[in-house]
């Protein structure tokens, strides 16, 4: 089953099995993002990427520059592993590591979650790839693809048990919108994608065809 499949039956799942007032708020709150074309707001193809440095699962810094000196590299960027779409992204970009390795690429994933939840997400699911926390959203924003909970849904989160504020050791309650970047050795972007609805999320064969051109 692709990537795609799987988050088609989760979403399913999810409209039959979740109260109305939660896909209710979780609608809105996806249609108001679209409607001011946040996904286009962010880096593009030809953008280079800023430089940053971010501690992994394992409270180590990994540190992008030294990265791409080794080859391209694919940056995932997720909301946490309270996220059931963020959970099978993550699995799929696992099963598709190998792939890119093969084409001398190496991927991370980054979310403002917490070290030690960082590394249940990564344990869960035997993560390979760096799991990177990024406090408050501060490279995310450098992206583009950081926004503000409205009230109404971080109220709908709390009353489901996912305190933001308490998950991700901030006093923000902020997420970056689901995006995956391919980046040349150059640090340039060569495939982005990014979208406001967290139940969508990139192609692996998109992330592997941009990864060969380079």
């Amino acid at each position: 089953m692709t990537l795609k499949e799987e988050l088609a039956k989760r979403r399913e799942q999810d409209r039959k099995q979740m109260p109305e007032e939660f896909t209710k708020a979780n609608d809105r709150h996806v249609n108001e993002l679209k409607e001011h074309d946040f996904s286009k707001q962010g880096l593009k193809p030809g953008d280079k990427v800023p430089i940053f440095s971010l501690q992994n699962a394992l409270n180590r810094k990994v540190y992008l520059d030294m990265k791409l000196e080794k080859g391209p590299l694919v940056i995932n960027f997720y909301r946490g592993g309270w996220c059931p779409y963020c959970n099978l992204e993550l699995k799929a970009l696992q099963r598709t590591l190998p792939e890119i390795r093969k084409l001398k690429g190496d991927m991370i994933a980054i979310s403002p979650e917490s070290p030690d939840n960082s590394l249940s997400t990564a344990q869960k699911y035997n993560l390979q790839m760096e799991i990177l926390t990024d406090p408050d959203n501060q490279v995310a924003k450098k992206f583009g693809i950081v926004y503000e909970l409205p009230s109404y849904l971080k109220e709908t989160y709390k009353s489901f048990g996912l305190d933001l504020s308490q998950h991700n050791q901030s006093d923000k309650f902020e997420l970056p919108v689901p995006a995956t970047y391919v980046v040349d050795t150059n640090g340039v972007i060569v495939y982005a994608f990014s979208d406001e609805d967290p139940t969508n999320r990139a192609n692996m064969e998109d992330i592997l065809a941009a990864l060969r051109k380079i």
